[in-house]
């Protein structure tokens, strides 16, 4: 797995880099050789955020903690990638290397419960296009984290999402993998 570091306000040390991918080689089995994981550490006045994103073929797994100490917050992230691929692993051995999950699943003591997914509730949207402003404009009218619209500019269909910070995002499909 390519491991590839950002560091916002800080300079991370090598024995911190050592300690990531030490934690990080326990899920190679998992993952293709291909692999990439992109760990963001920043660092604020009273905290140290880390966030772990590894992407493999087409899928995304993504882990982000606030602590005082990294360290502690790299070891949050890699115990809530963990409990992902736990989770969802008998979907996941179907994507991923077959019965490669079962080391990583085999030591932890507490229950898995599988959940189907089901689908509670179809909304229908009006594919009007409109701009990226008024689709933000509409999804905070309606009180909702995330809005999907006809985007006026390329005619395809966009997400708009208000992130964690405050901020919005755009979510655009492109051809995966």
């Amino acid at each position: 797995m390519k491991i590839t570091y950002t560091e916002r306000k800080v300079n991370l040390r090598d024995n911190f880099k050592d300690r990531v991918e030490k934690k990080l080689k326990k899920f190679d089995k998992i993952f293709s050789d291909d692999a990439e994981a992109f760990v963001v550490v920043t660092v604020d006045k009273n905290s140290q955020t880390v966030e772990i994103t590894i992407r493999d073929k087409s899928m995304v797994y993504r882990a982000e903690k606030t602590m005082p100490e990294m360290n502690d917050a790299v070891d949050k992230c890699v115990d809530v990638l963990g409990r992902q691929l736990r989770k969802n692993k008998s979907r996941l051995e179907k994507r991923l290397r077959q019965g490669s999950l079962d080391e990583l699943v085999a030591p932890v003591d507490e229950p898995v419960v599988e959940e189907d997914y089901s689908v509670v509730r179809t909304k229908e949207i009006p594919v009007k296009p409109i701009s990226v402003d008024e689709a933000i404009l509409q999804m905070n009218m309606v009180g909702h984290k995330f809005f999907m619209f006809t985007n006026a500019e390329t005619n395809e269909v966009n997400v708009v999402y208000l992130r964690d910070d405050g901020k919005y995002g755009l979510l655009v499909p492109t051809v995966g993998e």
